[in-house]
């Protein structure tokens, strides 16, 4: 039987509409993650922008949320394309816990697409890289050609790197889910990192979520940005966002300000 043939849709990002919790479908509901409190009274987020970025401090529950979209949305944990299974041996997986429970509104469900997590990024480098330098000794074999590129994500320092992969792999058609991609870029590349975010945005065809630390990638223009508390998400603007207050309190006096953070 022949494959299906998948075929590009006309229609704009958002593709991911709405994610919500089934609470009947609830295994252990003092099971994690299931006991975080942003799950207590039920979970429901929709997507009506292309561009969804989610901000809130750490362990309340930003990337369990990710996991748990990336895992209906047929990622692996691990993080990498579809169809990269099982990048990262040994990670905690939270998310496709989560994702038993977890019901989605596509319009039209993405066949691709990309889960990033900054912590598996050199997992899923070297599987790419050592994937095409299979491929081309394959092609070579049969046609005697010879390679045309080596493939270079791991020769990248670890932020040019990230760039290097977010230019290639995140302009097409696709979902793409980022956990913190300012992680390992300096101010100077995250303002790269933003003119892709804008020219994905502005292509029409990609929807991106994406959870940050960071004031400047929270201040995309256009983006839906929420925070998400302690018992749900909120919309929020960036100079409403603790990250950014903490910023302006530095940057208005660096020294002061540190003497007097370390001294509390």
């Amino acid at each position: 039987m022949a494959r299906r043939r998948i075929r590009p849709t006309t229609l704009s990002a958002p593709y991911l509409r709405r994610v919500w919790l089934d609470r009947a479908a609830i295994p252990d509901q003092d099971a994690y993650p299931f006991c975080l409190p942003i799950f207590s009274d039920g979970f429901d987020l929709g997507f009506e922008t292309a561009v969804t970025i989610i901000v809130g401090e750490n362990g309340a529950g930003k990337s369990t949320i990710l996991e748990g979209i990336a895992a209906i949305a047929g990622f692996d944990s691990g993080g990498g394309g579809k169809g990269h299974n099982s990048v990262e041996q040994g990670l905690e997986v939270t998310g496709a816990d989560l994702s038993s429970a977890l019901r989605a509104a596509w319009l039209p469900k993405v066949p691709y697409g990309w889960f990033f997590r900054a912590e598996t990024f050199f997992s899923v480098a070297r599987y790419l890289d050592r994937s095409a330098i299979a491929a081309q000794e394959d092609l070579g074999a049969v046609t005697g050609a010879a390679p045309q590129f080596a493939p270079d994500y791991l020769s990248f320092s670890h932020g040019e790197g990230f760039i290097a992969f977010f230019e290639e792999r995140c302009q097409k058609q696709d979902i793409y889910i980022f956990d913190e991609p300012e992680s390992a870029l300096s101010p100077a590349r995250q303002i790269e990192f933003l003119k892709l975010l804008r020219r994905m945005d502005q292509s029409g065809h990609c929807q991106v979520i994406m959870a940050t630390h960071a004031p400047m990638l929270m201040a995309y223009p256009g983006a839906t940005l929420l925070r998400l508390a302690k018992y749900g998400l909120e919309p929020i603007s960036v100079e409403q966002t603790d990250h950014y207050r903490v910023m302006r309190e530095f940057c208005a006096d660096p020294r002061g300000f540190i003497e007097a953070t370390i001294e509390e």
